[in-house]
């Protein structure tokens, strides 16, 4: 599975995005143990890393370094800028056919992530004047990947755990 590109600064199957608070200890450690007891190279970044207004160039190096990305879309996902950006660099990505991207929607209905509301309701960024001139990328982000087959959060333990 993993690319044997010379131009990768890292070489991963899958890239793990995820809200922390919300699924660190749960899916997303499962998810992260069953990928590696098949030999599936994962990254999981485990250190809170939300410092800047950037994704770190450890992220964009792992992220471009990997041939799929699972985004766990999780209610708190979207009150991280940081997840927010690190998404828009995920679509861009997935739509110039460099990396796949597969959602998981743990505890949240794929069609308020599509029409952002409730958690994914982005006005409160539209209101920061730091943040607005970002909010039209987040939503595109956010409806492209509302828009891919994933699972809903019932599901994914068929679609990582399930032997083959």
């Amino acid at each position: 599975m993993a690319s044997s590109s010379a131009s990768r600064a890292s070489n991963y199957d899958v890239f793990l995005s995820f809200r922390g608070e919300d699924t660190r200890h749960s899916i997303v450690s499962h998810l992260y143990a069953a990928l590696a007891s098949r030999g599936i190279a994962t990254f999981k970044d485990d250190k809170r890393l939300e410092l800047g207004d950037h994704i770190s160039e450890e992220l964009h190096r792992a992220i471009e370094g990997s041939d799929f990305v699972v985004v766990v879309l999780s209610e708190n996902y979207p009150t991280s800028r940081w997840c927010l950006m690190e998404l828009q660099m995920i679509m861009k990505l997935q739509v110039e056919g460099r990396i796949g991207v597969f959602p998981v929607f743990y505890r949240v209905d794929p069609s308020d992530v599509r029409h952002q509301q409730g958690s994914f309701d982005l006005e409160g960024y539209e209101r920061d004047p730091q943040m607005a001139d970002k909010v039209p990328k987040w939503r595109e982000a956010l409806k492209m990947i509302a828009d891919l087959s994933g699972v809903a959060s019932g599901q994914w333990y068929v679609c990582f755990l399930k032997e083959t």
